[in-house]
């Protein structure tokens, strides 16, 4: 699956990050747009920005909750995928793939900016979010 071209703001926005957190972000921005092309129901995804950070909303089909891109303060040195907070999935996520993740409170997945990528547990993970609201809970 080949990922629609990046919006010039997100393309600005990612290009702040250093070389291997920018690549990981951007393998990860893929794995988002792949896991919704193999995920029916979603709709087109929009990519913009929230917090000055890439962004991405199943807005048409309003299914999921924002998947959010960029670092955490409490780890400058790693990825960060952020989920609304006011939501179980971090939580959820904490439980099963605790071997594949580090975790920031109820709101970030910590993934390495160079160490292998668990492509299994994050596409688990991405889908999770990406039908949030239509399954609330139900997608394990």
């Amino acid at each position: 699956m080949t990922s629609p071209p990046i919006p010039k703001p997100v393309a600005e926005s990612l290009a702040r990050y250093s070389h291997p957190i920018r690549a990981r972000l951007l393998e990860i921005r893929e794995a988002i747009f792949a896991v919704a092309a193999q995920t029916e129901g979603l709709g087109p995804l929009t990519e913009t920005l929230k917090w000055s950070e890439p962004a991405y909303l199943t807005e048409q089909s309003k299914s999921g909750t924002t998947i959010r891109l960029g670092t955490s303060k409490n780890a400058p040195d790693k990825c960060a995928v952020f989920f609304n907070c006011r939501t179980t999935l971090v939580e959820t996520f904490r439980t099963h793939f605790s071997d594949a993740f580090e975790f920031e409170g109820n709101r970030a997945l910590i993934v390495p900016a160079t160490a292998q990528l668990s492509e299994g547990p994050l596409a688990h993970c991405l889908r999770a979010a990406l039908i949030y609201h239509r399954s609330k809970g139900r997608h394990w």
